[in-house]
C-alpha cells in the first residue's frame, strides 16, 4: 500500500483500531441501559488533503465480535432474532455526505440499508511519538433496530419492553493519515 498522500490530492487515512472503539447503549426493560461494543472493525476515510469536510467513509464490523460482557447475551445477539452472524457477518457503513458537523450515509444491518444521520465532533489532529498525523472523533446517533430487521420482541409480564427499538450508537474513532 502507498504510504504517501494519493494523487489529486486524495489522502487515505485508516482506523486506528486500538484507540477507537465501536459501541452502542440500548434500554433494558425500559430501566435501565445496556451497553456493548465490537472488537473487530475496519475504517477507511479519504480526503481531499486534511480537509475532512466530503471525505467518503468506509466502515465494516464484524457482527459476531459483539461483546456486552455477557456471553449468553452475546450468544442472543448473533443469533436470528437480532444480528444472524452466521448469513450478515458484517454491518456496513458508506457516507454520502459530510458537512463538518453531519455525517450521512448508507447502514446496512443483515441486508437491509437505510440512510443515517450521525453526529460528528471533531477532535482535531496530532503527531504521535512516532511521527504519524492522526486524527481524531467522536460520532453519535441512534437507530431503530427493528427497521433493520432485528425485530426480536419479549414483554416482562408487568408489559415492559425487554429491548427498546432505539438504539444509541456512540463511536470514538482516531485515523492515522497514510
Amino acid at each position: 500500500m502507498n504510504t504517501q498522500t494519493t494523487t489529486d490530492n486524495k489522502t487515505l487515512w485508516v482506523i486506528d483500531a486500538a484507540h477507537s472503539e465501536v459501541a452502542f447503549k440500548v434500554k433494558h426493560m425500559m430501566i435501565s441501559t445496556v451497553r456493548g461494543h465490537f472488537d473487530e472493525f475496519n475504517a477507511t476515510v479519504e480526503t481531499e488533503g486534511d480537509e475532512f469536510e466530503n471525505a467518503n467513509v468506509h466502515v465494516e464490523i464484524n457482527t459476531a465480535s459483539v461483546n456486552t460482557k455477557s456471553k449468553d447475551r452475546d450468544g442472543h445477539l448473533k443469533s436470528d432474532d437480532f444480528f444472524n452472524s452466521e448469513t450478515y457477518p458484517n454491518i456496513i457503513f458508506n457516507s454520502k455526505s459530510f458537512d463538518g458537523n453531519t455525517l450521512i450515509g448508507d447502514l446496512t444491518i443483515r441486508d437491509v440499508t437505510k440512510e443515517v444521520e450521525l453526529h460528528v465532533e471533531n477532535n482535531g489532529m496530532a503527531v504521535d511519538p512516532y511521527g504519524q498525523i492522526k486524527a481524531g472523533f467522536e460520532i453519535t446517533g441512534t437507530i431503530n433496530r427493528k427497521e433493520f430487521g432485528l425485530k426480536w420482541d419479549a414483554v416482562t409480564e408487568a408489559g415492559s419492553v425487554v429491548v427498546s427499538d432505539k438504539v444509541t450508537l456512540v463511536i470514538d474513532t482516531q485515523f492515522i493519515k497514510k
